[in-house]
């Protein structure tokens, strides 16, 4: 991947040909199916059902395959399927063996290597599942877990065990029984959809479910988890749009790694979905060889704002089984939000977070930018690397002077 720093003066550095092309918007490229006509690709079900699912197919649509993806393809129906949308697959450079694109879904001989602090729940969400397909890990919130299906598969999904039962899973989610315990728990006040991904339902079918939990009294507001946006922007349709405005307030999150992924389609998608009223934010998964730069992740969520989406997470990759070969570290997570504050708009700025592993919740990760407390005053270092003090009083009125930037001592 290329690679560009900041320099340590805080110093904007230009930007290649290459990065300033990540910020624009173009329509995915169609070489393998130039022959099929316009109606046919821009159909969200006629992209379903032909998926790329093999490994012959994928050999035919990329003969530079590596011996690495060839063996992980052989046997990726033992953990979690392959399925690429023929939109998405078009996004591959099919030249780069580190495609960005490509490492997200051409499954990899490494999935099947498994490092000893790995795990098959790193979100330890089956024992926070009172009824099948629902989670009530946080107080006031529940994950209701609709389908094990998704339009593309990524190969670090945290809940590989379940979504495409590959691994014998076999998901069936209840939803008399998990809108019942929704129900009887008035403490519930927001239901976030998820999955799989729920957007694979036919209009009528998620209205349906979504009709049901708004009846409940105390649910005050519903999400959407969904990458179908990403993976399949033709699904996002006028009448799905319509559909969703009458359930407000409606919130939708996506899950983009790439401006790569960015297209034309996709942004015209999103568009849709926001001027139907719906807010959108956006979920990040840090992965190495993918978005672990920081001039790809500033290009990322700059050009998601463009698309009227607020960039809200970005997770350090969970510890699923066989994910090792795409979690970068912290620090290099630290590295980039330290990258981000001051030098983009504040609204450009996700949170870092890491899943607690076992079932901890998510934890905010953040840079340290409180250089030292006490009683009198707070430390604390800018953007910049400059140091200000902050007068710091239990009624609020200041002990001492005004607060005054900190100059640091000479290096000698």
């Amino acid at each position: 991947m290329f690679k560009e720093t900041l320099s340590e003066a805080g110093e904007e550095p230009p930007l290649s040909p290459f990065l300033k092309s990540l910020k624009q918007f173009r329509s995915a490229g169609r070489s393998f199916w130039a022959d099929v006509p316009d109606a046919d690709w821009n159909n969200w079900r006629w992209q379903l059902k032909h998926r790329i699912t093999s490994l012959t197919q994928l050999q035919r649509l990329l003969p530079t395959l590596t011996p690495e993806e060839h063996g992980g393809t052989l046997l990726a129906d033992t953990k979690l399927a392959m399925a690429i949308t023929p939109y998405f697959f078009s996004l591959i450079d099919p030249g780069d063996e580190n495609c960005p694109i490509r490492r997200q879904v051409i499954p990899r001989i490494e999935e099947t290597h498994t490092a000893p602090w790995e795990m098959k729940d790193p979100c330890g969400e089956d024992s926070h599942s009172p009824v099948p397909g629902l989670v009530h890990r946080y107080p006031d919130r529940v994950l209701f877990l609709v389908t094990d299906r998704c339009a593309s598969y990524c190969r670090y999904c945290t809940r590989s065990r379940l979504v495409s039962n590959a691994s014998g899973y076999d998901f069936h989610p209840e939803f008399d029984k998990q809108i019942a315990y929704v129900r009887e728990h008035p403490a519930i006040r927001d239901v976030l959809l998820s999955g799989g991904d729920p957007l694979l339902f036919s209009d009528e079918k998620l209205e349906h479910l979504l009709r049901r939990i708004r009846e409940i009294p105390h649910v005050e507001f519903l999400r959407l988890g969904t990458r179908i946006p990403i993976f399949l922007p033709q699904r996002i349709t006028p009448e799905l749009c319509a559909m969703l405005k009458r359930y407000h307030p409606l919130f939708v999150s996506v899950h983009s790694n790439h401006p790569r992924e960015l297209t034309t389609e996709v942004r015209e998608g999103l568009g849709r979905l926001a001027d139907a009223g719906i807010p959108l934010g956006n979920q990040s998964v840090l992965l190495r060889g993918v978005n672990d730069d920081p001039i790809v992740v500033r290009a990322l969520v700059q050009k998601l704002l463009m698309c009227r989406v607020k960039p809200y997470y970005l997770y350090q990759c969970d510890l699923i089984a066989g994910s090792a070969h795409l979690r970068t570290s912290v620090r290099k997570g630290l590295e980039i939000m330290q990258s981000l504050r001051g030098h983009t708009t504040g609204y450009a700025v996700p949170q870092f977070v890491i899943d607690a592993p076992g079932g901890g919740g998510k934890v905010p990760i953040n840079p340290e930018y409180v250089i030292s407390r006490n009683e009198e005053r707070v430390i604390i270092r800018n953007f910049e690397g400059k140091m200000f003090e902050y007068p710091e009083a239990l009624d609020g009125t200041p002990l001492f002077a005004p607060p005054k930037e900190i100059e640091e001592p000479e290096l000698v």
